[in-house]
């Protein structure tokens, strides 16, 4: 059991991902309900999804969990930065969700200002659901895979290492040793360019 400890790939990964999971399918669902006295709509029912009241949290879902693979296969240098957006990608799901949980009445006033074709916000009596509490666990589940992810990163391997040949030089031309295509290739020199 010791693969599931928190700064494994694999801890990180899941709870990447059932965070990413929770916020996808948040992003459809109703965070804030309430009602509307207005000439334009009368009186009226508001519903506010996630991706009315917190229009980022689908494409932060998103971006955690591609983080979350990324640095799953990355090197050293690509991995501290994938996980680095992991951890903003969380901070960013916070702050919709807490936007939200503060002022429900703002934000429902908002998606009702839009469906009466105005700007600004309009007076609305409104109440959460649990969908946005629900976003705040994922975004505490996105942080502590960016966290468990940066306290074990060093000790993780990208995939290059565990696929690369042993002793892939060959001789060359005049003797010397060389490496193979696909190292000079990625050195930046074209093996094809001398035929």
């Amino acid at each position: 059991m010791s693969r599931l400890r928190p700064t494994s790939k694999l801890t990180v990964v899941l709870l990447a991902l059932v965070g990413a999971f929770l916020l996808l399918v948040s992003g459809s669902r109703t965070w804030v309900e309430g009602t509307v006295n207005d000439p334009v709509l009368g009186a009226s029912r508001v519903l506010g999804t996630g991706g009315d009241v917190a229009s980022g949290v689908t494409a932060l879902a998103l971006v955690a969990a591609a983080a979350a693979l990324a640095s799953t296969t990355s090197g050293p240098l690509v991995r501290r930065l994938t996980l680095t957006a992991l951890g903003l990608a969380g901070l960013g799901v916070a702050a919709l969700g807490i936007r939200v949980v503060l002022d429900p009445p703002g934000v429902l006033g908002s998606v009702a200002a839009r469906a009466a074709g105005r700007t600004g916000s309009l007076e609305t009596h409104a109440t959460l659901t649990a969908w946005p509490w629900l976003s705040l666990v994922a975004a505490v589940l996105l942080l502590l895979a960016a966290a468990g992810g940066w306290a074990g990163a060093s000790s993780w391997r990208g995939l290059g290492a565990r696929y690369e040949a042993q002793g892939t030089t060959s001789t060359g031309a005049r003797g010397q040793r060389v490496g193979t295509d696909w190292d000079r290739l990625d050195a930046g020199d074209d093996p094809t360019a001398g035929t």
